[in-house]
């Protein structure tokens, strides 16, 4: 869980960074970014737990056996995503990602085609309840 903190602070100063280049251009947001690159902050101590996390999720669901060894061994490849923010696309990460969708994906087509499916009267019930929740939650994001 400590491991999604660190991950939401990295996504949150991604969208800075990209929102500085539109608002401010290329030049200052890059001497901003810069200046600050590397500063101390609290969610670098979390780093290790996002890379157990994947790891420990992969042991978890081999010795549930929700996943055999070779997917849960794909699965613990996503411990090998670059960690921090700015963070571009290398081939490390692409056999990573691949790793997370040899794992899950065959068990969410497994999940689509043999669990229960819901009611016509639950899907009526809870797709206008989600979608105004949504909506909801859209305009009071917006809102601040």
């Amino acid at each position: 869980m400590f491991g999604l903190f660190a991950r939401a602070f990295h996504a949150g100063v991604d969208h800075l960074a990209f929102q500085l280049v539109r608002s401010e251009g290329a030049g200052p947001a890059t001497e901003a970014v810069s200046a600050g690159y590397g500063a101390f902050h609290v969610f670098a101590t979390l780093n290790l737990a996002i890379l157990a996390g994947w790891i420990v999720l992969a042991l978890g669901a081999w010795r549930t056996g929700v996943l055999g060894p070779v997917r849960a061994t794909a699965l613990g490849l996503t411990a090998a995503l670059p960690l921090g923010v700015l963070k571009g696309t290398t081939p490390l990460s692409l056999v990573a990602l691949a790793g997370l969708c040899a794992a899950l994906v065959p068990l969410g087509l497994v999940l689509l085609r043999e669990a229960p499916r819901p009611s016509r009267a639950a899907v009526l019930r809870w797709v206008p309840l989600t979608l105004v929740t949504l909506g909801l939650m859209v305009l009071l994001g917006q809102a601040g």
